[in-house]
């Protein structure tokens, strides 16, 4: 089973769901860069559950405590290890359906395959593992920014046939804190909050789409054929466990374009190379164009819903109907936009040191180029 990401700059993700702690373990990152618990906290807090109508009612403060790695306010180049304990577990919520694989979940998948399997909120195929995800990511976004001025956001675009309107990437940093959604559409936001609503009251899910974009990542990242920055990019999207679907720039809309109408015209200005248009979304031939980075994934159904649906019951060699009680979010999205930063944050971090931007021991020394 693998659960560590990255070849230089790596996240190791550890933990379940219902288990005592989740946390990662951090390493590859550099020496000297000032780095302090609520530099993570501020990331997990828009990820944990709680905080509103539209997430899980699961109470979890999601409190970080650093274990390893930082040494009078700087990382000192060791692994840092952040640990987050669980709290607010009702695993007496899952004895019932042990037995049942939840439709639209990998239960059956990860039983077949181990047999020993942690039903107790999905164990480790449990959302509440992207913790360590965010882990990672802040740190890599800290880095990011501390270096080369990177700034990654995303936003909800779409709940259910809901479409946010298309906005520039100030107003987006601006307002997607503004609604619990986190979409840069506040019109849209609103209707988006009232469709989640109404699929709640139904006991039922919706999903949507969550784009990310990268600011200030410099030209000549990433490797032209394997290691390619958007093949990275797509996998580490891919490996978040609701998405079902990445685009990179115009994605699959190019599909019904010709090349006059969707490749990218270089041009200089004050020295400098830009593009007119960014349909390949700062990605060509595997590597940076200076452009910003632009991501879409499309974000399943929560599929635990209170609505009754088939199954099979492995004991009884038998069809049965499955409800699933427990605490679960009507929609994904809002909480998963951290998610979605924290692991392009980790890709371009580690790109970022492997092809000579960041300098892997001493972030000092990067600062002083």
């Amino acid at each position: 089973m693998s659960n560590t990401t990255g070849k230089i700059f790596t996240t190791t993700s550890f933990g379940t769901s219902h288990g005592k702690a989740i946390g990662a373990i951090v390493d590859g990152c550099p020496a000297n860069l000032e780095l302090s618990e609520e530099d993570i906290q501020k990331e997990l807090n828009k990820r944990k559950p709680g905080t509103s109508k539209i997430t899980s009612p699961r109470k979890e403060s999601d409190k970080i405590e650093l274990l390893s790695g930082v040494f009078n306010g700087k990382t000192d180049g060791t692994p840092i290890c952040g640990v987050v304990y669980n709290n607010n577990q009702r695993s007496k919520d899952y004895e019932s359906i042990k037995n049942t694989p939840r439709p639209g979940h990998g239960d059956y998948g990860w039983r077949t395959k181990y047999g020993n399997y942690n039903y107790n909120g999905g164990g480790r195929g449990s959302g509440r593992v992207t913790i360590g995800h965010v882990i990672g990511g802040a740190i890599a976004k800290k880095l990011l920014k501390d270096t080369y001025g990177i700034k990654v956001i995303s936003h909800v675009v779409q709940i259910g046939d809901i479409l946010a309107h298309s906005t520039d990437i100030d107003k987006i940093e601006k307002e997607v804190e503004l609604n619990p959604v986190r979409c840069g559409d506040q019109e849209a936001a609103k209707a988006m909050e009232e469709l989640i609503l109404s699929k709640k009251a139904k006991g039922d899910s919706v999903g949507g789409i969550v784009e990310t974009i990268a600011t200030n990542v410099p030209a000549g990242i990433g490797e032209p054929v394997f290691g390619k920055l958007d093949g990275d990019i797509a996998q580490s999207l891919m490996n978040i466990g609701a998405v079902k679907g990445v685009e990179v720039g115009f994605g699959f809309d190019i599909a019904r374009a010709s090349a006059s109408e969707i490749n990218d015209e270089f041009y200089y200005e004050d020295g400098k190379v830009y593009t007119k248009t960014n349909s390949s979304g700062g990605i060509l031939g595997g590597i940076s164009n200076g452009m910003p980075i632009i991501t879409r994934i499309a974000v399943k159904p929560t599929p635990s819903i209170s609505i009754d649906q088939e199954t099979i019951d492995y004991e009884k060699k038998e069809n049965c109907i499955i409800n699933i009680k427990g605490r679960h979010d009507p929609c994904i999205c809002p909480r998963i936009t951290t998610v979605s930063e924290s692991s392009i944050a980790m890709v371009l971090a580690d790109h970022m040191i492997r092809s000579g931007f960041i300098h892997p021991n001493n972030i000092e020394k990067t600062m002083n180029k």
